[in-house]
């Protein structure tokens, strides 16, 4: 019965918010405040078509997809490449190669901004959507290593040992051997990757200044104002910025599922 009743407290607080959300977007300011929790009166799409094109959120929504695009499968590349060495190095190289990179998992974001800052400003990648998706490869590619050597790590040496016997090197196990089999941890980690880099607000934030270049969670920043925020709209520009997660979700759930499970029985 207890088990039953948190699963429903749980239940409510996930739902109550998507539905305020999601209801608010299709109602005016006025209605909102007067019924947050009830369904619209009067139902209008004049939010969505304010955000879409007054707030030219189309164009922002095609920045987001091109740095995410872009930054999910090059750091999938290089973090499954990590990974694999890691995997078969000897014991110390792979314990050292392997903690370099759990160090970036320990390093607060927020201790390295000024540097990050002023050597992006030095190069000439504020302002550049090649910057953010730079700073997004390298702040994220410690997640990456993290779950693909865990699952690398679990597979049998035997089949490394097949491939040498059949006279494969490095490179052509890692393609034809080690990418195969981990699929499922690949799929799981572009999903984490991509939820990532989706919602990214803080680098966003630090270097770009030019409104052609802001991405989703930046240009909903605008609709809060210092004195007035309107509510309808952000909650608007909320559901088309979640939109595309949800999706990808939707279709990417079995290989989630599978991934996060995979190498945890071995037999």
């Amino acid at each position: 019965m207890s088990r039953r009743l948190i699963l429903a407290v749980y239940t409510l607080l996930i739902t109550v918010p998507i539905l305020v959300i999601v209801g608010g977007s299709f109602k005016t300011t006025k209605d909102l405040f007067a019924a947050p929790f009830g369904l619209p009166s009067n139902p209008t799409l004049d939010n969505y078509a304010t955000v879409l094109t007054e707030q030219d959120l189309l164009g922002v929504l095609g920045n987001s997809v091109l740095v995410v695009s872009v930054s999910v499968p090059v750091t999938l590349l290089l973090g499954s490449l990590v990974a694999f060495a890691v995997a078969r190095l000897p014991r110390w190289p792979s314990a050292l190669l392997f903690g370099v990179f759990a160090i970036g998992l320990a390093v607060p974001a927020q201790a390295i901004m000024i540097p990050q800052y002023v050597q992006f400003d030095r190069l000439g990648l504020r302002n550049s959507l090649t910057g953010l998706i730079l700073v997004d490869v390298v702040v994220t590619l410690p997640v990456a290593v993290f779950i693909l050597a865990g699952f690398m790590r679990t597979l049998p040496p035997e089949l490394y040992e097949a491939a040498e016997i059949d006279g494969a090197g490095p490179w052509a196990t890692f393609r034809r051997i080690a990418v195969p089999v981990s699929y499922p941890s690949l799929a799981a980690t572009a999903i984490f990757l991509l939820v990532m880099h989706w919602n990214d607000l803080l680098y966003p934030l630090l270097f770009i200044d030019d409104p052609a270049k802001r991405t989703l969670p930046l240009a909903l920043l605008d609709f809060q104002g210092e004195y007035l925020t309107d509510y309808p709209l952000l909650f608007t520009g909320v559901v088309v910025a979640s939109l595309p997660m949800v999706l990808a979700y939707a279709f990417l759930q079995r290989h989630f599922v599978a991934g996060i499970t995979a190498g945890a029985v071995k037999g």
